[in-house]
């Protein structure tokens, strides 16, 4: 089951990653733009999410996604971090979310950070 390091571990092994403390809880940010944070006691990340695919996720695995309330008006998805199957699970989720982030140089830069294979 993955924890909090090993979100910290792969977010910050990604390009141009920093770790900044906000709102009281640790955020990850590519090229200074938001794109992963621990909150809940760092017992679950938050990520970019486009709206139309988290409500697909929610539905499909409502005991894994969920939507904060005060999220709901931007495209973010809760995940558990002990519902997750294992590591490589959180790395295609942080690497999806890094994505919507980062600059089109960073995703020219990295593309062996392109699209999920297989979704």
């Amino acid at each position: 089951m993955p924890d909090a390091e090993d979100v910290r571990r792969i977010a910050l092994s990604l390009p141009d990653t920093t770790e900044k403390v906000a709102w009281s809880m640790p955020t990850f940010r590519v090229a200074g733009k938001m794109f992963a944070t621990l909150p809940e006691d760092e017992t679950s990340i938050a990520v970019r999410c486009p709206r139309e695919e988290r409500e697909e996720l929610v539905l499909a695995e409502p005991d894994k996604f969920w939507v904060a309330g005060h999220e709901a008006q931007f495209a973010w998805v809760r995940a558990r971090l002990a519902a997750l199957e294992d590591e490589e699970e959180l790395r295609d989720i942080l690497a999806d979310s890094w994505r919507q982030a980062a600059p089109p140089r960073l995703l020219d830069d990295h593309p062996e950070l392109g699209l999920p294979a297989g979704g």
